[in-house]
């Protein structure tokens, strides 16, 4: 194999393996909000994790009991996938969250549970982090934010509902 050969097939398979997120199973444990989850892993450790894609109320916000006891609903207890993406700044995973769909004991985790987030209305596609979603989950999560929205359900209720990010930097000001 000549030396280019080797270089192009080296860069290809380096993109191939970051393209790849890593998957972490576990038990999710704890939901701190309608955002964030604790999952304890099959080795028993915790982690905290940040659905990728969504932004959900504040906790003195609307609606943020309902989007927290939503999740709840969606995740508690129950096995889950953590596909990867990423941490923040305060080290939490970032990543897309499956499930087995409500009611379905033993199936496969199919369910996107940021996705189910914005279509109950008690999310916002955060539009912010896009570019780290793939293009169908993006063209997925702006869908059905759109729903709700012409829906009016969940927040959507609200004839002014106040994104979070505009929420929190209105409280940095003050």
């Amino acid at each position: 194999m000549s030396v280019r050969m080797a270089v192009v097939f080296a860069a290809a398979w380096l993109a191939a393996c970051s393209a790849r997120s890593e998957v972490l199973r576990g038990e999710v444990v704890g939901i701190s909000d309608g955002d964030t989850l604790t999952l304890l892993d099959d080795s028993k450790r915790t982690h905290k994790v940040r659905l990728q894609g969504i932004d959900a109320p504040e906790r003195s916000q609307p609606f943020s009991e309902k989007s927290r006891q939503n999740l709840a609903r969606l995740a508690f207890g129950k096995r889950v996938e953590v596909h990867e993406s990423g941490r923040d700044r305060w080290g939490r995973i970032v990543g897309k969250v499956m499930v087995a769909p409500p009611g379905c004991e033993g199936c496969a985790a199919t369910l996107d549970v940021g996705l189910a987030q914005i279509e109950s209305g008690l999310a916002w596609w955060f539009r912010r982090y896009a570019k780290d979603q793939t293009p169908e989950d993006r063209a997925a999560y702006e869908a059905a934010e759109v729903r709700a929205r012409e829906a009016k359900i969940g927040l959507w209720a609200d004839s002014a509902p106040l994104p979070p990010w505009e929420f929190r930097r209105s409280k940095r000001k003050r």
